[in-house]
């Protein structure tokens, strides 16, 4: 059973996540899909760019606990998203966590709905955001991103995009993405695939340093004890030891 929709009109293709019973979850067969989804489209000179949304109430719960990806397959998705020669813009209506927040940083547009809530959970569960550090750390503001890293806090839309992981929020996100992709529709592909990459040249930067590194880290992270405590009490609905 595939994870993945995909429909396409006017030379945009749109890829839904669409695994609602784990409320979309990276799983090493999503991961899979997704990058699977991610070449053809960047490989078919027919789709122009790449809407990446979701079905159900959540965009992204982050890393499946019971079926994680490697650590290095999430990294090479992360890569794929921000090198594909074709923009990637994401559309959320729903709630995104942890690794959901490594996908939205990756991509070069973003809106949400007003209903959208957002949260670098890692912490409470025992490991460190390391991963998804890699597009989110050059993208977004260092002072705010340390309160919402450090403490797992929910956030709304607006401060997302205070935080500048989002362009914007909207209570109609199809209508505030309508101009975006008329613009994308209307502009040369070469020239989209070239401005592309004087965006991501700084987020490309931080791969090429830091994805050893933060791959090992994480790594390291989710076979802890820390982190079999707190995927233990996550799945069991209950606090993990250490909070006081």
């Amino acid at each position: 059973m595939t994870s993945i929709g995909r429909t396409r009109a006017r030379a945009v293709e749109t890829l839904s996540l669409d695994a609602t019973g784990t409320r979309n979850a990276l799983s090493a067969a999503l991961v899979g899909e997704l990058a699977a989804a991610l070449t053809e489209c960047g490989e078919d000179p027919g789709v122009r760019a790449v809407v990446l949304t979701h079905t159900g109430s959540t965009f992204c719960a982050g890393a499946d606990l019971r079926d994680p990806p490697a650590p290095d397959a999430l990294v090479a998705l992360l890569r794929q998203i921000v090198e594909l020669p074709r923009p990637v813009v994401a559309r959320v209506t729903g709630h995104v966590r942890a690794g959901g927040l490594g996908l939205l940083a990756a991509c070069d547009i973003t809106a949400a709905a007003g209903t959208a809530t957002f949260a670098f959970t890692e912490v409470r569960i025992g490991v460190a955001p390391a991963v998804i550090s890699l597009p989110v750390v050059p993208r977004a503001d260092p002072r705010a991103l340390a309160r919402y890293y450090l403490t797992g806090e929910r956030f709304g839309p607006a401060e997302a995009v205070r935080l500048g992981l989002l362009t914007a929020t909207a209570d109609d996100v199809d209508e505030a993405l309508a101009p975006v992709l008329d613009g994308l529709r209307r502009s040369d592909p070469q020239a989209l695939a070239e401005t592309k990459r004087l965006l991501t040249a700084r987020v490309l930067e931080t791969f090429d340093r830091d994805a050893a590194d933060l791959t090992a880290l994480s790594a390291r992270l989710f076979s802890s004890g820390q982190a079999r405590e707190g995927m233990t009490a996550f799945l069991e609905r209950r606090e993990a030891a250490w909070v006081v």
